[in-house]
């Protein structure tokens, strides 16, 4: 399986405080891969430093084997990677289809498949005029995934997408994203500390600590709700 992502002694950080002290990892074409740990070990930063929210002091991030470093968060967008940050972001006086199509912004070409994003996500299609300020925190969590589905991307970064949801909508979530992954061949990583969608969702997993990657999850333990227990309790 040939690399989508690869990411080399990436160090990063904020107003010159490195948070990243040297991860490497790598995903292939198709999978979904996992970054687990707890509360600020840098989870969100690696996906900010993926997605140039913030700057890369050392290292290297490589898509599709293009060194990607100094593209703003935009192009990086247009080269095929969607982000969905921690919290959502939606903007929430627009409706709901005018948050979609927000996510026309990022397509390198071709019509976007508003169908397919209402065929994941079918309260899109019937909340369409709706504020999206106004919609639960799992509807917006879908309409943020819906959102970067509109771009197009080969890679989705999914920074906590359990976070503030209820038990049964990050069912539906992890559902809907192993089936895209399964029909669709997209990409996907994601961080996060729930322990039922990492073991749910994930085909393998890096750990972090500290800034760190300390220890990559194969596949045959990243279905083990135990052993996952133990490396999010470090």
């Amino acid at each position: 399986m040939s690399d989508l992502l690869r990411v080399e002694n990436l160090r990063a950080g904020y107003g010159g405080e490195p948070v990243l002290q040297g991860v490497s990892l790598h995903v292939g074409k198709g999978e979904i891969v996992a970054v687990i740990g707890r509360n600020g070990v840098g989870k969100s930063t690696l996906m900010r430093a993926l997605i140039g929210l913030i700057p890369v002091s050392q290292g290297s991030i490589a898509l599709n084997g293009e060194v990607i470093n100094a593209l703003p968060a935009q192009h990086r967008a247009k080269r095929g990677m969607g982000y969905i940050p921690q919290g959502r972001d939606v903007f929430p006086r627009l409706s709901v289809r005018e948050n979609l199509l927000v996510g026309e912004t990022a397509r390198r070409g071709g019509t976007p498949d508003y169908a397919k994003v209402y065929e994941f996500f079918p309260i899109l299609k019937e909340r369409a005029t709706q504020a999206a300020g106004t919609l639960s925190g799992g509807q917006q969590q879908q309409l943020a995934i819906g959102r970067a589905m509109i771009g197009g991307p080969e890679l989705m970064l999914l920074d906590e997408p359990s976070e503030g949801i209820q038990p049964s909508i990050v069912k539906d979530i992890a559902r809907n994203i192993r089936k895209l992954n399964a029909e669709t061949g997209l990409t996907v990583l994601f961080v996060e500390q729930n322990l039922d969608l990492i073991v749910s969702l994930a085909q393998r997993g890096f750990v972090i600590d500290k800034g760190r990657i300390i220890a990559e999850v194969p596949p045959e333990d990243i279905r083990d709700r135990e052993k996952v227990k133990k490396w999010l309790a470090l």
